[in-house]
């Protein structure tokens, strides 16, 4: 109602009778308490000037010094010398509707596109921000009820099982990749030892005529033990990688999954508790659109819930086949490496490495490309 009776004119000056009140203005009586309230209160005014001209008019005409504050997007300037208050519109095209919670703009420059395009942005920001809040408040709230035993949880009994299953396996696993490590370490300090000291027997055979034969003999046994070790080496070396990859690739991303799952499985929870929560609440016109609205968030999370699950479930049952047959080889590759290293088997412990087609890099060699690996 204030737009049409002051969008008559970007400037309008209303008459104060004598007796300080404001003269009538029949098309708003809302204005007209408001004025005269200010007449007597004056709330939050500034000494000032401001321009009496049309919006975006020059400042040539000046009213004299007086009280100015805003009013649903105008400013309003009282003169009480002159019995007068005068209105001046004041960017009205960024201004909403009165209400709304947007202070009005004090610029008499029009928005550009730019500003439009910043402000959706911002709108969109503060929507994300304020429905991330909202759900996290409700995950918590649910969290905290399941933990002092308040609330109910949703639980898949035979899916919890696998993925109990899961996390304990892949603690084992873990466990024997670091002794894999471990093993892998003093083979390689062991080659060093052996190849130092069949350098040494070699050097003493040179050297001591007496004993030549003698430490001819353990610098043979040396370096044939540091072949084989080296052949060992590279078979344990081939055992931690695929083991490491299982753990860190293979074990890791089924449980990225899970993660996923419990997360949604949470949050299911939560706008579940807040439906039934309306549920029993009183039935009115406020209540039921916040009622259709509930459910809607709640099937939405339903869906996300059981999709998750179902991928939970496909993910742990490929897991559990590509470990039984990646572990099935690179045990038996173990074996038959250990067992021929030891028997000082150097043709079996070759054919264990030709068997898995496991090719040994010499010494001080880079390592090849990812070209060369194809």
């Amino acid at each position: 109602m204030t737009d049409g009776i002051l969008g008559k004119a970007a400037t309008m000056e209303i008459p104060i009778h004598g007796n300080g009140e404001a003269g009538q203005l029949p098309e708003d009586d809302g204005l007209e308490q408001d004025l005269q309230q200010v007449m007597v209160s004056g709330p939050n005014l500034n000494e000032t000037s401001i321009v009496s001209g049309g919006y975006g008019g020059s400042g040539d005409g000046l009213i004299p010094t007086g009280k100015q504050f805003s009013y649903a997007g105008w400013e309003v300037q009282v003169e009480p010398q002159r019995h007068l208050i005068c209105l001046r519109e004041a960017g009205v095209r960024e201004l909403g509707p009165l209400g709304s919670g947007r202070h009005p703009s004090h610029s008499t420059t029009p928005a550009g596109p730019g500003d439009e395009v910043a402000r959706g942005i911002a709108g969109e920001k503060f929507d994300i921000v304020k429905k991330w809040g909202i759900n996290t408040y409700k995950c918590t709230k649910q969290l905290l009820s399941e933990r002092f035993g308040r609330g109910s949880r949703t639980v898949d009994l035979e899916l919890e099982l696998q993925i109990e299953l899961l996390r304990e396996t892949k603690r084992k696993y873990e466990s024997v990749l670091q002794l894999g490590r471990a093993l892998t370490a003093h083979l390689y300090s062991l080659l060093q030892t052996q190849h130092a000291l069949g350098d040494a027997f070699a050097d003493l055979s040179q050297k001591s005529p007496e004993l030549q034969e003698e430490f001819g003999y353990n610098a043979e046994t040396q370096k044939l033990l540091c072949k084989n070790g080296e052949t060992l080496l590279g078979a344990v070396n081939f055992f931690v990688s695929s083991i490491n990859t299982l753990v860190t690739k293979t074990m890791e991303d089924t449980l990225m999954t899970v993660k996923q799952y419990e997360a949604a499985r949470l949050e299911y929870d939560a706008y579940r508790t807040d439906l039934e929560e309306l549920s029993l609440g009183p039935r009115d016109a406020g209540t039921r659109g916040r009622l259709e609205s509930a459910q809607a968030t709640f099937q939405a999370h339903r869906d996300k819930y059981e999709k998750l699950r179902g991928d939970v479930a496909i993910k742990l049952k490929f897991l559990e086949e590509n470990k039984i047959k990646v572990m099935h080889k690179q045990l038996l590759l173990f074996h038959n490496a250990v067992s021929a290293y030891f028997a000082g088997n150097q043709k079996q412990l070759e054919q264990t490495l030709q068997q898995f087609n496991i090719k040994l890099r010499p010494p001080g060699a880079e390592k090849p490309s990812w070209l060369e690996e194809q």
